[in-house]
This record gives structure tokens, sequence and C-alpha cells, in this order.
């Protein structure tokens, strides 16, 4: 447990350090985007202003999901990490759908005015900083193993190449094609959308507890390798936040004592332990004149 509790506070640290710069570059890109008349510097900035709410959410879904199991919650907080996500996704969606209207009312009424240039340099800045941000992030969210900031990440990433397109499309602008600031505010606007809609999908999965077949498959030929186990029965898991949790049934020799059943339910637990960072595994032992009944009841 003080291992996970570790995990989550390191992807904390990466929550804290994408808001203060999420901050930052919003007020500058807001700010600048108004003075210099930059649609798309200012939708960036809004994008950015996402981003600040995002990873507050997520971090305090982080701060929520190392309470202590309580009476209430017998199997902790662990699930408010991928409910912060959630939350994070409709906020960025939302935030998407309003930047895309007005940036599509503004093309229809031909508000269209030249930025000045000196906003692709802010963009470009922008670009830069987030890109070191995600690398940060990403390598912070593998060590937690941490969906919560892994969605920051990518988050991050997709900033960065926000950035990247908003300082074309201000330099492309400023030298007489003025409609394509407000064309790339309106990209960014379904850019931001895109992203929540994925975040929304990873963030389901893992609250309705879904789990990769392939993981399941690894678990799987691991534990039929312990030469006491006949076969796995069936074998399921599912996601607490970072935390996996494993039910498996395995069948052994009907003869076996108690005592030899218990040291294959320990070998188990600490393999998928040891192998796949399982934090817990609840182990199912049946005897294996029951193989027949067990492939009947999974036909």
């Amino acid at each position: 447990m003080k291992n996970q509790i570790n995990r989550v506070r390191i992807a904390e640290k990466g929550a804290k350090v994408s808001i203060g710069v999420y901050v930052i570059l919003a007020i500058v890109k807001i700010s600048v985007g108004f003075f210099l008349r930059s649609t798309s510097l200012s939708a960036d900035g809004l994008n950015n202003l996402t981003d600040v709410f995002s990873s507050v959410t997520v971090l305090f879904g982080l701060k929520t999901a190392r309470i202590p199991a309580d009476a209430d919650h017998p199997y902790g907080h662990w699930k408010a990490e991928p409910i912060a996500s959630l939350i994070t996704s409709f906020i960025m969606m939302f935030v998407g759908f309003q930047v895309f209207q007005s940036s599509i009312v503004r093309l229809y009424r031909g508000e269209l005015v030249a930025p000045n240039q000196l906003a692709a340099v802010i963009a470009i800045i922008s670009a830069v900083v987030l890109l070191f941000l995600y690398r940060y992030n990403l390598l912070l969210a593998k060590e937690a193993k941490s969906t919560g900031l892994k969605a920051v990440a990518q988050d991050n990433l997709a900033d960065s190449l926000t950035s990247i397109a908003t300082a074309v499309a201000i330099l492309g602008a400023s030298f007489g094609w003025v409609w394509l600031d407000t064309v790339m505010a309106s990209i960014v606007a379904l850019i931001i959308v895109r992203t929540g809609i994925d975040i929304f999908k990873e963030s389901t999965f893992l609250l309705s507890d879904g789990f990769k077949d392939k993981q399941l498959s690894l678990y799987k030929t691991e534990i039929q390798m312990i030469p006491e186990v006949k076969n796995v029965a069936s074998i399921k898991a599912r996601m607490y936040g970072a935390n996996t949790y494993v039910d498996v049934t395995i069948l052994v020799d009907r003869n076996m004592t108690v005592r030899e059943s218990h040291d294959i339910t320990e070998n188990i637990e600490k393999l998928l332990y040891e192998n796949f960072d399982v934090m817990h595994t609840d182990v199912h032992v049946e005897p294996d004149d029951l193989i027949n009944q067990f492939n009947e009841d999974q036909m």
C-alpha cells in the first residue's frame, strides 16, 4: 500500500507543475491574443485555461484517491482518479464547443482582422514549453502508473501541436490570409473536443471495470506455468485508479492438502505482484475433477 501512496504523490507533483505552467500560458495567450487581435491565439489560451481546470480536477482526484479505506469505502478511494478524469473530459468538451461556435459565427459575419506577428512568437514559445511538459508528465505517469496524469500528458502533447499550428495560422494571416487565423481557432476548438472525447472514453472504460484481454492472457499464461496448477478455470480483473485487482479460479489436484493449496495461492499473489504489479489477487482453489463443469459453464 505504501508504494501505491508514493506513486500517487509522484503523480500529484506532475499535476501541480502542469497547473503552474498552464496558468501562465493561459494568461499570456489570452492577453496577447486580445491586444494583438489574434483569434487563434486567444482560442489557444482558452484551451490552456481548460487545462488548468483539468489539472486541478486531476490533482483533487489524486489527493482523494490516497485517502485510507473506511466503513463506506472498504476498497479505498482509488476510483476518485478516473472520476476526476471524467469530469475533466466534460469541461474540455464544453469549452471546445463554445470556442468552435464563436469562431464559426465570427467567420460567417466576416469579423476578420490580421493579427500581429508577435503573437506567432508567443505560440512557438508555448509549443516548446508544452513539449517539455509533455515529456516530464509522461515519465511521471509511467513511474506512478497514473491514468489521470497520463491523460494530462496526452493533453500536453496535443496543446504543443496546437500551438505550432496556431503560430503557422498567425503568420499566414499576417501575410494576407486573414481568414486563416479564425479557421485555426475553429480547428483548435475541435482538437479540444476530440481530446475531451478520448479522455471520456478511457475514464468510462475504467469506471465500468473494463480491462484489456491481452493483459489477462499474460496473467493466465504466467499462472499456468506453476506446476501444481492443472488449469485456470477463470480469470477476471478490474482497475481501482492505478491499482489492479485480479480474481482467478484455479484447478489443482483434488488430493492436495489445504496447506499446499494455500501455498499455491500465496505463490500466485507474489507472482502477479512482482511481474505485473497487481495490487490485490483473490485466488479461488477448486479440485481438478470439476474441470468439465467449468468448461460447460463457460460455453
